[in-house]
């Protein structure tokens, strides 16, 4: 089943706009807390219960923030909750995931050069990825190695690894990049709903019993709600992939993945120490040095598209047109003979010398720096036909 492509892209739309105020909310609410309570400081005057204090001035009014250790004594008539911006995020981010690549074309799940499965089969190994890394996660923190820090997030972090490139072996790589963002997120929302509103809620329902409230509880809240937190950074990196396909279309998209969620990784580290007061510097030109590092290592050989290197021999116009008439203009043409689209992806159109000469760019970034582009590779453009497109362009690009 597709959806017809109008509608679809309206979904799109929609979804997408949903998902990203929810997860500013909930982004937003995650790097608060944890910014709070990395400045809690002992109460001026000393208050029974209360683990530390904040003062803040925001919007012309002045606030000031008790954090209770386990619970309060008495619990007061409204307490806010923080679970609706994970669970809107999650839901909307699924039905985009649903929208653009369960109902939208096969070409977005499957390449035939990586694997050639049946599009249900690459749906099928998608939700798997979610369910089981979810079940596997939290089986690892639940045990007795979650009591061991270091050893835990080793192994959280190359069983990460592990799924990370299983699926880009499996999938698209637009695909694997979606469903590794998904799992991600998958276990982030299930950490909220699952573990940390429970234990919260068992608290809660102790003062209400009258019995002491288990301090465990808000610890073991307290540990996913910081993976949380670092998951956030390389999650962020997933939603703007798509718009770069020298990422997800590379041969190795794997390890560009893992590197920038690295990158985000530490970044993310660094915001948190500075929020501590833990003053090191080495995370921002480490982050840094690893982005450049990728971006050298990535470069297509042959150097710059505008070079005049990389050609063993002239090309002509007419060979190009040749395969973007084979190859590209069922999709990108004023009215595409493709089924899955009633006009062409993101306006492009090669229909004409002019338009493929003006669009030499953005094929150069799809089809000749990656294979992003055709979309699955669905019309079977060959690793000589890119060579020669890129030759092309890199000899000027002439249409005459």
């Amino acid at each position: 089943m597709t959806l017809d492509p109008t509608l679809a892209d309206w979904l799109s739309l929609a979804l997408r706009w949903a998902h990203v105020i929810t997860g500013i909310a909930w982004i937003g609410a995650s790097f608060y807390f944890m910014w709070l309570d990395s400045h809690l400081e002992p109460p001026a005057v000393p208050k029974k219960g209360v683990e530390g204090e904040l003062w803040m001035v925001h919007s012309g009014g002045f606030y000031v923030v008790d954090k209770i250790a386990v619970a309060p004594e008495e619990l007061p008539k409204t307490l806010h909750w923080f679970k609706w911006e994970a669970a809107f995020t999650w839901i909307t981010g699924f039905l985009l995931l649903v929208v653009i690549y369960y109902l939208g074309s096969a070409s977005f799940m499957v390449d035939p050069d990586i694997l050639d499965i049946p599009k249900s089969t690459a749906i099928l190994i998608g939700l798997g990825a979610l369910v089981i890394s979810w079940v596997v996660y939290d089986a690892l923190y639940t045990s007795a190695l979650a009591q061991k820090g270091v050893w835990s997030a080793v192994i959280g972090i190359v069983l990460l690894c592990a799924i990370s490139i299983a699926l880009t072996q499996l999938l698209a790589g637009r695909a694997a990049y979606m469903h590794v963002g998904a799992l991600i997120g998958t276990i982030m929302v299930a950490n909220v709903w699952m573990r940390i509103i429970p234990a919260q809620r068992q608290l809660v329902n102790a003062r209400k019993a009258g019995t002491e409230p288990d301090a465990t509880l808000g610890k073991r809240a307290k540990q996913r709600s910081v993976h949380n937190n670092y998951l956030t950074l390389p999650v962020v990196f997933v939603m703007l992939s798509a718009h770069y396909p020298g990422t997800y279309g590379h041969k190795h998209n794997w390890a560009i993945l893992l590197a920038l969620f690295a990158v985000g990784a530490v970044i993310r580290h660094w915001f948190n120490l500075k929020n501590a007061r833990r003053i090191a510097w080495w995370p921002i030109p480490a982050g840094v040095a690893l982005f450049i590092a990728v971006m050298i290592a990535t470069a297509p050989p042959g150097g710059d598209m505008a070079a005049g290197g990389g050609a063993t021999a002239p090309v002509t116009f007419a060979e190009v047109k040749e395969i973007v008439d084979k190859r590209c203009v069922n999709c990108h043409a004023a009215a595409p003979t493709n089924p899955d689209f009633k006009t062409p992806p993101k306006n492009v159109r090669l229909d004409n010398p002019d338009q493929i000469r003006r669009h030499r760019d953005r094929i150069w970034a799809t089809s000749v720096a990656s294979v992003a582009m055709p979309i699955g590779n669905s019309t079977g453009m060959t690793p000589e036909e890119r060579d020669m497109i890129g030759a092309w362009i890199r000899q000027g690009a002439k249409t005459e």
